[in-house]
């Protein structure tokens, strides 16, 4: 509903008081953003308080209207307006960047009215995509707004995230340019050039529309028109200046991340203050959440179907336990980047195709709105040649501060891969992941293994990564084993062994070779298949290796920085132990996987070398 022009000073009075509180937080921090904060005070201000559907006390309402803070260094304006809201008490607001408050410089979810974690801009609109997409899932049409700053349009992934939205007809999606003309450095690439911006984003699919940011009109008349938007997503293109209401900082540069000295806040408190309009007429109460239905899992994914022995690479199995994992769980979707057909997540569209969305080749967008699923409540599996994540490293590196419940699967991991050569074969993946505290890493060796942790990964909360392999490996599980995360399998041991060798995935099976051939000259080796990467089972790792000579050898499918081997030597390590590791050591190049094995230094023959020394 329109708002009424008589309501519109309560709005501008509630902009100015943002503007205070944004300057009292970070000169009491003496650090922060106050003036892109103060461009953008009454965008929010009309957003918050005359058009949002929310409960100020639940923020997490499954059918609440969503705000993505993109550009994150505006975290104090985000603070301010819920303080406005009456969320966070006014006297909260200067904890700002303390290290015992959980207003952060950048906003998290460690405060529950923040989805994901922002500040390494360009990434908010992806989210918003994955918010938008959830509530078509669910069947809410709560609204999903994204506050960027003209700067970070700059940025690629905001057009791969644009592109994506246009492509699915998020209509629910609206972004909120802030354009300030004004970067870190100097003038934004197009300053204030209005028309050039809005073409672009036309050019892209959106509805957009150009307004004064300063304007309240203009503003709640641009929110109508958004809502109103049919079949594509709207954004609203707004014309501001950095650090207006003061004459001090307002459309002036070099005041980006520099607070106002006791001195200068005192003085912007006057000059705020006499702004605002006595006794205006009152806003009526912010509009209640939309009603969302409750979620559940209906039951256990049915077993695995192999038989021992059966060849299945396990990129295949991943597939087909995403497809089972769907059936019982509506909260899982799956996201592609045009490889679904490689990684078999096109079994999971063929089933469920209104839960199954296609990001084409844009790994950013994919890993990004994935995030924004997992943030309202559905369980995504990204998906894609594990190489090509590195492309979405900052998103993944994001991920894992917002804590999100992504799953991502990587396949085609490493040397194996064959004649494709080297820019299709992730070697730093593992490095890339388990390089993030709260992640899981996994790196199941046949299609028993990836079911059960395919299963696994649903029922845990948290980001997690498996690996999957492109080469047919013979399934050496049955279907009633057990695979806990931070789990290990021995997979051969005697009395007699004279050290433990660990692998996982393809370099599993080179250890069974080496295994048999050793075993024919009379010498044993206990062999453990590492499937849980992180967490990771020290103790049994520490018991093996004692149990052995001491002698404990890895040997992985990648580069041998950050990967199986480093993961392995850090959990044995208090110990006293230490670990031969075998890996790939040099850019490798196009071969037969098999060659390409032993070439760099993977193979059986490597490891009963390294036995044998």
């Amino acid at each position: 509903m329109p708002v009424h022009p008589s309501l519109l000073p309560a709005l501008k009075n509630i902009a100015t008081r943002l503007r205070i509180e944004s300057i009292r937080a970070t000169t009491a921090s003496a650090s922060g953003h106050p003036t892109t904060c103060m461009s953008a005070a009454d965008l929010m201000a009309a957003l918050f308080f005359a058009e949002l559907r929310f409960d100020p006390q639940h923020p997490q309402h499954a059918g609440a209207d969503r705000l993505v803070m993109s550009k994150g260094h505006a975290a104090p304006l985000l603070y301010a307006m819920w303080s406005e809201a009456g969320y966070i008490p006014r006297e909260r607001l200067t904890d700002l960047r303390l290290l015992t408050s959980d207003l952060e410089g950048h906003p998290t979810p460690r405060l529950p009215f923040v989805d994901v974690a922002t500040g390494s801009l360009g990434q908010g609109l992806a989210a918003g995509v994955g918010s938008a997409l959830n509530a078509r899932r669910i069947g809410v049409p709560y609204r999903t707004y994204v506050l960027m700053g003209d700067g970070e349009t700059a940025e690629g992934s905001v057009w791969e995230a644009a592109s994506v939205a246009a492509l699915h007809h998020l209509d629910t999606l609206c972004a909120i340019v802030d354009v300030n003309a004004l970067g870190q450095s100097r003038a934004t690439e197009f300053g204030h050039d209005m028309a050039t911006l809005q073409a672009r984003w036309q050019a892209f699919g959106w509805h957009a529309v150009v307004i004064d940011g300063h304007d309240m009109a203009q503003i709640v008349a641009a929110y109508d028109e958004a809502r109103a938007t049919t079949g594509k997503p709207t954004v609203i293109l707004a014309r501001t200046l950095k650090g207006q209401g003061l004459a001090l900082t307002a459309g002036k540069p070099n005041w980006h991340g520099k607070a106002l000295s006791a001195e200068q806040a005192t003085a912007a408190y006057a000059e705020l203050e006499v702004q605002l309009v006595p006794e205006p007429a009152a806003l009526p109460p912010i509009a209640a959440p939309l009603p969302a239905p409750p979620e559940t899992m209906a039951g256990a994914m049915a077993p695995p179907a192999y038989a021992l022995g059966d060849m299945v690479a396990t990129r295949e199995a991943y597939g087909t336990a995403l497809a089972k994992l769907g059936a019982v769980d509506s909260r899982v979707v799956a996201l592609d980047a045009d490889v679904k057909n490689s990684t078999f997540s096109e079994r999971f569209e063929a089933v469920f195709p209104e839960r199954f969305y296609q990001c084409f080749i844009a790994e950013q967008v994919m890993v990004g709105a994935a995030m924004g699923l997992a943030a309202r409540g559905a369980v995504p599996f990204p998906s894609t040649f594990a190489a090509f994540l590195t492309r979405a490293s900052d998103f993944i590196r994001m991920a894992a501060i917002s804590g999100v419940n992504v799953k991502l699967a990587g396949s085609h991991a490493g040397v194996s891969i064959g004649e494709d050569g080297p820019s299709q074969m992730a070697l730093e993946d593992f490095a890339m992941t388990a390089s993030q505290p709260n992640f899981t890493v996994l790196y199941p060796s046949d299609a028993v293994s990836t079911e059960k942790l395919v299963a696994e990964m649903a029922a845990h909360h948290g980001p997690m990564y498996m690996r999957t392999s492109r080469p047919k490996t013979p399934v050496i599980y049955g279907a009633d084993e057990a695979f806990p995360i931070g789990g290990l399998k021995v997979v051969r041991q005697s009395d007699h062994d004279v050290a433990t060798v660990i692998g996982a995935g393809v370099t599993l099976f080179e250890a069974l070779k080496a295994y048999d051939q050793l075993k024919a000259e009379g010498v044993h080796i206990r062999v453990i298949d590492l499937y849980s990467i992180q967490p990771i089972d020290a103790a049994s790792l520490v018991a093996e290796g004692l149990a052995t000579g001491r002698r404990l050898i890895t040997v992985e499918d990648h580069y041998l920085v950050g990967g199986l081997g480093d993961a392995v030597a850090r959990a044995v390590a208090s110990a006293g132990l230490t670990v031969t590791r075998l890996g790939v050591t040099e850019i490798p190049r196009s071969g037969k996987p098999d060659e390409l094995i032993d070439h760099y230094g993977i193979s059986a023959r490597a490891i009963v070398a390294a036995v044998r020394h």
